[in-house]
C-alpha cells in the first residue's frame, strides 16, 4: 500500500501501491501531492521524531546543569557595595521569598525598584537614622512645609552649637547635591539655611516616613554582610491572602534562606496599628522576635515595655541592629 498526505490541509489516506511516485489531487482540498511508499514515509517520520527526541534530551540536560549550578540559597553579601547596586532588584534575588510565601498559599507582588540602591534614598535615610536627634527636626520641618504646600523652608541654626550647625549644614548641602531639594542657600550671617523643596511625589513620600523603610532595609543589609549571612529581601511587598485581603509589608527578608524577618516602620503615630500588626504576625506565622515594629524616636524604656505587653518586638531606629544581633546569638 501507498500513503497519501496532503501538505496543504494535512488530509491523510491509503492509496493503491501502483500510485507510488505519482501526483494526485487531494480529495479534500484539491491541492496536488506526491504519493509515497508507506515504508519510506514512516521511516522519514521516525527520523524526524528521533531527531526531535534527541534535541529535547539535550535541552533538558542543559537546563538541569544550569539549575544544579544555581545556589540553593542566596549567597552572602561579601564584596557587594550595598549603597550602590541593583543586585537586589532582580527576580532571582526575590526567588526564595516567592517560594516562602507560596508554601503558605500566599501570593506576593514585589516592587523590584524598591530595593535598588543605585539612587540616593538609602544614603540620606541612613544619615537621618544615625543622627535622628538632630536631623529628625529638619525632616519634620521639610515634611510640614510640603504638607502645607510651601515651596521652601528656612532652617534656623541660632540655637544649635557650632558642631550641630556643621552637621546640619553638611546634611542640607547633601540634600541639594542629591537633588532632594531644588536650591540651597547658606546664609551664614543670619545663621539660616534656606531650602527650596522638590514637588516630586517620591521625594514627598520619602520625607513623610519612607526614609525609615530605607533605613531598616540598609540596617538589615549591613547586618547580613557583617555576619556573612545569606540574604533575600524586599521592600513595599504586597501580600494577598486566600480571602483576597491585601497588605503591604514595609520590609521583609529571609536570612540564611529560611528565617523570615518582617519590619513595619513608623515615623509617627503607631498605637492605632498595633492590632493590625498582631493579626498580620499570626497570619504570616512569625514569632514575636521575627515581627519587628520600628518606631523612630521611641524611647528605649518604652520599646521594652511595649515588647513585654504585646506579642510584637518594638525597637527604635538605634535598637534595630542590636535586635538583629540578638537574633543571631540565639541561633536566629
Amino acid at each position: 500500500m501507498a500513503i497519501y498526505r496532503c501538505n496543504q490541509c494535512n488530509h491523510i489516506a491509503e492509496s493503491a501501491a501502483e500510485s507510488v511516485g505519482s501526483t494526485l489531487k487531494c480529495p479534500q482540498c484539491g491541492h496536488p501531492n506526491l504519493v509515497y511508499d508507506t515504508t519510506f514515509f514512516v521511516k522519514k517520520v521516525l527520523d524526524k521524531f528521533f531527531a526531535l527526541q534527541a534535541s529535547l534530551k539535550r535541552i533538558q540536560a542543559e537546563s538541569e546543569s544550569k539549575e544544579a549550578s544555581l545556589p540553593t540559597q542566596p549567597p552572602n553579601l561579601a564584596g557587594i557595595d550595598l549603597y550602590n547596586t541593583n543586585h537586589f532588584s532582580s527576580d532571582l534575588q526575590h526567588g526564595p521569598i516567592h517560594d516562602w510565601f507560596a508554601a503558605r498559599k500566599v501570593q506576593i507582588r514585589p516592587n523590584l525598584k524598591a530595593v535598588d540602591t543605585t539612587g540616593f534614598y538609602d544614603e540620606i535615610a541612613v544619615e537621618i537614622g544615625k543622627n535622628l536627634d538632630l536631623l529628625g527636626k529638619i525632616v519634620d520641618q521639610i515634611r510640614h512645609a510640603q504638607t502645607r504646600g510651601f515651596t521652601s523652608t528656612n532652617i534656623n541654626l541660632t540655637k544649635n552649637s557650632q558642631k550641630e550647625a556643621q552637621v546640619i549644614t553638611a546634611f542640607c548641602r547633601q540634600l541639594y547635591d542629591y537633588s532632594f531639594v531644588t536650591r540651597y542657600f547658606n546664609q551664614k550671617a543670619e545663621k539660616t539655611i534656606r531650602l527650596h523643596l522638590q514637588s516630586s511625589p517620591n521625594i514627598r513620600s520619602f520625607f513623610s516616613g519612607e526614609w525609615l523603610e530605607w533605613f531598616a532595609l540598609m540596617m538589615l543589609l549591613e547586618f547580613s554582610q557583617e555576619h556573612q549571612i545569606s540574604f533575600s529581601g524586599t521592600r513595599n511587598l504586597s501580600v494577598v491572602f486566600n480571602n483576597d485581603d491585601i497588605h503591604e509589608l514595609d520590609v521583609f527578608c529571609l536570612l540564611n534562606g529560611n528565617t523570615p524577618i518582617c519590619i513595619e516602620c513608623k515615623s509617627g503615630e503607631f498605637r492605632e496599628s498595633i492590632d493590625k500588626y498582631l493579626t498580620l504576625r499570626k497570619r504570616l506565622g512569625l514569632n514575636k522576635k521575627q515581627f519587628i515594629v520600628c518606631v523612630s524616636g521611641l524611647p528605649d524604656e518604652q520599646a521594652t515595655g511595649l515588647s513585654s505587653m504585646y506579642e510584637l518586638t518594638f525597637v527604635n531606629e538605634q535598637g534595630l541592629k542590636s535586635h538583629l544581633v540578638a537574633l543571631t546569638l540565639s541561633g536566629l
